[in-house]
């Protein structure tokens, strides 16, 4: 089974397509698709999401996608710019035939890292021990998405098991830990 992660955003838009055999994942492609921040047109940024979530779809084709659910923001001028941007990757994926399950950040979160509350780095930290990435991703961006990825085949394949906590995870998982 093979799943696009979508980390939708106005300015980076993060994506991640992992491939699901048994209990096994691995990378098939990554990455963010920045978004030119000087440009005032909105309607510019949300056609080269589509146009670049539709080619991520067509190159890797993934058989489910899953992405990040709109969150409450105080500032209504980034919510609007943010649910335009769900839109545009929603529609691309629609567009090509997919159907698209989505996934609030704490159920994401919680799926790869045990704790809903975790931060940005100790996703970014987990997603590179399960997926056994040695570089450093550059875009929290991009490994959120890969994050919604797992979260997605953790609930509709089972993959992995949720760690209770750091310490289990370390325990069980000697082979994933990062030599720094």
């Amino acid at each position: 089974m093979r799943i696009l992660g979508i980390d939708p955003g106005s300015i980076f838009c993060g994506y991640g397509v992992i491939e699901v055999k048994g209990k096994s994942m691995e990378i098939v492609e990554y990455g963010t698709i920045e978004l030119k921040k000087k440009t005032d047109d909105i309607t510019l940024r949300m056609k080269e999401i589509y146009e670049r979530i539709s080619n991520v779809i067509q190159r890797t084709q993934p058989n489910s996608v899953s992405i990040e659910t709109a969150f409450y923001a105080k500032n209504v001028k980034s919510l609007i710019k943010l649910t335009m941007a769900r839109s545009a990757a929603l529609l691309a994926v629609v567009n090509n035939g997919l159907t698209v399950s989505e996934y609030s950040a704490k159920e994401v979160k919680r799926s790869v890292t045990g704790k809903g509350s975790a931060s940005k780095e100790q996703v970014s930290f987990m997603i590179r021990a399960l997926l056994n990435i040695k570089e450093n991703i550059d875009f929290f961006d991009t490994t959120d998405a890969l994050a919604i990825a797992i979260c997605h085949s953790n609930n509709c394949y089972n993959t992995i098991k949720n760690p209770k906590s750091w310490k289990q995870f370390i325990k069980e998982n000697p082979d994933k830990m990062l030599k720094l």
